[in-house]
């Protein structure tokens, strides 16, 4: 396992972490016990950033986390969670000082601690970036000793260029992978330069990269895969990273045919996302202890070369981007 600092706040992780939407729920079924064993192994794989919401499962993410954590003792690991969410209706205005600070009391409750580490706006609307408040707030909170840090996690890379000019922001999470490349041609460079830590969520465009979906592949009702589709619930890009799912699997295939002997597509997805440096962390979900060893495994890939990184530069340019570089 890799590990390097996190942007400004200087915490060595894991360059492949564990993102936990996946056992708290919107993912089918995923029992609590499988839950635990696929974190358990993650950290004994090495990981040690965690990535949840307060809303994954209305809470039930944060708490199989706190329970994993206080049963195996020793060292903590890195532990982001997410906020705002909640609000119905989920409106700028709502990113005030007393909402923020309400969600953020109740993810120190689920996650057992009296400061968290780090704590980012979940997909707030636009507008909620572009209010010197939203962020005094944040500040705030932070000055009560209830948040050491805080980032965002956003949509577009406008709303992560816009996020990084305020001095308090030491981290942003977005999506990147092969089917969303957008963010290296300008956020990923300002990132670096301003010393940001780059969290890459849905790096397996929720599976899609793992070469393993078919047009036949079944989802459960309670799977985003299935009822997001069309972004009835949430924004369409964060299922299927956007991607209409037939052009997608034409996609998969192209990609498939560059993915060395002996790799599983999946664990070279997440090496493509880290060959980039300015990513610190790529946090691919696991449903069960098996999924998140192969995900981890990925960090100590060997390094990727010029041919196949520019053949997957390709596929993007020619099958995906018409379909979501100008949305995202």
């Amino acid at each position: 396992m890799h590990y390097h600092s996190f942007g400004r706040i200087g915490r060595p992780v894991s360059n492949i972490g564990f993102g936990a939407w996946q056992i708290g729920g919107s993912w089918g079924s995923v029992s609590e016990e499988d839950g635990r064993k696929a974190l358990n192994a993650a950290l004994d794989s090495g990981i040690n950033f965690i990535d949840t919401a307060d809303v994954y499962g209305d809470g039930r993410s944060e708490k199989i986390i706190a329970d994993v954590l206080a049963e195996r003792g020793g060292a903590r690991p890195f532990v982001a969670t997410k906020a705002g969410r909640r609000l119905d209706p989920h409106v700028a205005e709502g990113y005030n000082f007393e909402n923020l600070e309400a969600f953020i009391d109740r993810s120190l409750k689920n996650l057992r601690l009296e400061c968290l580490d780090l704590v980012q706006l979940h997909c707030p609307p636009t507008e909620a970036l572009y209010q010197p408040e939203t962020f005094a707030a944040l500040d705030r909170i932070k000055a009560k000793g209830k948040i050491a840090h805080y980032g965002v996690s956003v949509e577009k890379v406008e709303e992560a260029l816009k996020a990084i000019e305020f001095p308090g922001v030491e981290s942003v999470q977005i999506i990147y992978n092969i089917f969303r490349q957008r963010p290296a041609s300008l956020f990923l460079p300002e990132a670096k330069r301003k010393n940001i830590a780059v969290i890459a969520r849905v790096p397996l465009a929720s599976g899609l990269l793992s070469g393993k979906i078919t047009r036949d592949t079944a989802f459960a009702a309670d799977d985003h895969r299935n009822f997001n589709r069309a972004g009835d619930a949430f924004d369409v890009g964060e299922t299927f990273a956007g991607v209409p799912f037939d052009i997608a699997l034409e996609a998969v295939e192209e990609v498939r045919k560059h993915v060395p002997a002996g790799e599983t597509m999946a664990a070279f997805a997440l090496r493509w996302i880290v060959m980039n440096d300015a990513v610190t962390v790529a946090i691919p979900g696991a449903r069960n202890a098996q999924q998140a060893k192969a995900n981890a495994a990925a960090s100590d890939l060997p390094v990727i070369g010029a041919e196949v990184m520019e053949a997957m530069a390709e596929i993007y340019r020619n099958r995906i981007a018409p379909h979501v570089h100008q949305r995202w």
